[in-house]
């Protein structure tokens, strides 16, 4: 005797479900790129008018000699330069006792982007604020 479904199976699929999983993964993701912090460094740029509202603690110039593409890092215009490996530390030990921790940098006008990053990476780990200085038009 042969047993035979009465129920036959339905070769149509819903795609009711997959609609509803595709809107709650694109929900999903509009949500957290919105949580991602395009602007990691915090600059405070100074206005045309030179009128910035948070005065620096100290200031860090970036000097490239471009006879042997040499760079120098010096700490509150002191003629003395800093090795880059030091510069952390150094910038530590100025800001150890500010409430408001805050250094401008003062970036020669041949001096590459990278240099000046370099720069805002170390205030970034610290969580100093930074003032890129501009010379007035």
């Amino acid at each position: 005797m042969a047993i035979k479904r009465r129920t036959k199976a339905d070769p149509s699929f819903s795609m009711s479900s997959m609609t509803d999983i595709v809107f709650l993964l694109l929900i999903f993701f509009l949500v957290t790129s919105t949580l991602v912090n395009p602007n990691a460094l915090k600059l405070l740029l100074p206005k045309s008018s030179n009128q910035v509202a948070a005065k620096p603690t100290m200031s860090v110039s970036i000097k490239h000699y471009r006879n042997n593409n040499t760079f120098s890092y010096h700490i509150n215009g002191i003629e003395k330069p800093v090795q880059y490996r030091d510069l952390e530390e150094a910038i530590q030990a100025e800001l150890a006792g500010s409430d408001d921790p805050t250094f401008s940098i003062y970036a020669d006008r041949t001096v590459p982007i990278e240099k000046v990053v370099d720069l805002m990476n170390i205030a970034k780990r610290n969580k100093y604020k930074v003032i890129l200085a501009t010379s007035p038009e």
